[in-house]
């Protein structure tokens, strides 16, 4: 059977959540910085203390930044302390091999925004220079961009061409995922990671019941747990 895949919990606006995050089993919680739009966004100070009190244990931490330039990117991950950049919006080909250079040690997640077969292509193109993938629905050609937090599915059939196109590379899944609809989208993708902020949220905060609801179908539906 297909490992279970890895849950990270996004939009952790506390250290509260992020301890819930982690008690319902979840490897990885999600800091939101400086969006143009969308749920989720806490102050630079917040996602250190956070990062700062789940450093021992076994959880990463992921940096959600819209920043476009790699000194910019690298500055705001050594302030934060988290062990993981996730880049919501593209970079050009330029500054992500700086950024590379920049963060040896640190794991670049690129997120990848599917709204059409083109963004195969983008995974492509990306994908030599970073340790994951993460697909999400994010429409980042607005004039404001969406980059995350946008609650809605993208084509799960795009994202099956894509994760099996950059394979081995991990790929994470974002995107409306609830526990009503994740058994499918595991089953559709078959993906490294799911990645969750408002499908596990009440009135903005994370909820228990929701997220215990969320584990139990992806705990349920799949094999043994992968190695973290």
């Amino acid at each position: 059977m297909a490992p279970v895949p890895r849950v990270k919990v996004c939009c952790i606006a506390s250290l509260e959540e992020a301890r819930l995050a982690q008690a319902h089993g979840a490897a990885a919680i999600g800091l939101v910085s400086a969006m143009p739009s969308g749920p989720g966004v806490i102050g630079d100070a917040q996602i250190a203390a956070i990062a700062a009190a789940v450093g021992g244990a076994r959880l990463r931490s992921f940096l959600l930044t819209a920043r476009t330039r790699a000194a910019d990117i690298a500055a705001q991950h050594r302030a934060a302390g988290t062990t993981t950049l996730q880049l919501v919006d593209a970079l050009p080909p330029a500054e992500l091999r700086a950024l590379r250079a920049l963060c040896p040690g640190v794991e670049l997640v690129q997120v990848v925004h599917v709204g059409g077969a083109a963004a195969l292509d983008e995974a492509l193109a990306v994908a030599p220079w970073v340790d994951a993938i993460l697909l999400d629905s994010g429409r980042p050609t607005l004039a404001v961009k969406q980059l995350g937090g946008t609650g809605r599915t993208h084509d799960w059939a795009v994202s099956r061409r894509i994760r099996d196109a950059v394979a081995p590379l991990p790929l994470w899944l974002a995107g409306g995922l609830r526990a009503q609809n994740v058994a499918a989208a595991i089953a559709a993708v078959q993906p490294h990671g799911l990645d969750l902020c408002t499908g596990v949220r009440h009135r903005g905060r994370l909820d228990a019941a929701l997220l215990g609801a969320f584990m139990a179908v992806v705990h349920g539906g799949a094999g043994p747990a992968a190695p973290a």
